[in-house]
């Protein structure tokens, strides 16, 4: 299982393509919050949900100063049909190795149903200007977590 980020904890850096497949860095962001969040699958309901969420919210994130990169073990055609299905403004990022979802400790054991697998585990990670973490919520519940970050953001 991987670890999982604390606040103070530098962020791992990274470069992933995008749903139209060019490379998006971590350190492109550098200067600005960025909300960083893991989800399991594109075009599922929970995920959906989420990532509709995020795009509604954008404007009021941006205007306080906040990124937001959403990623996903899909392939990037994937993550095209996920965006333009659901008119999504939000960057997706494909992950299809898990490494960065390894590295944030956003993959891992979890409970489904009952059962214990092994898959993405439902997080967000917020990335202050300098790159360190600044908040780190595992095992986040799509429905509401938008919301829920808004309001624990202070915006």
């Amino acid at each position: 299982m991987s670890e999982r980020l604390e606040p103070g904890d530098v962020a791992p850096a990274f470069t992933l393509p995008d749903a139209d497949g060019n490379e998006v860095s971590l350190s492109d962001h550098k200067g600005r919050k960025t909300i960083v969040y893991f989800y399991p699958a594109a075009l599922t309901p929970g995920c959906t949900k989420q990532a509709c969420d995020f795009t509604d919210n954008l404007a009021l994130l941006a205007g306080a100063g906040y990124d937001v990169l959403g990623i996903s073990p899909d392939k990037p055609e994937k993550l095209a049909r996920f965006r333009e299905q659901e008119d999504l403004k939000v960057t997706l990022l494909a992950d299809p190795d898990k490494k960065v979802l390894e590295a944030y400790g956003a993959f891992g054991e979890k409970k489904l149903y009952g059962k214990t697998v092994t898959g993405v585990i439902r997080s967000t990670v917020v990335v202050d200007e300098d790159g360190k973490v600044e908040r780190a919520l595992y095992n986040v519940k799509a429905t509401g977590h938008v919301a829920k970050i808004i309001k624990d953001l202070g915006i």
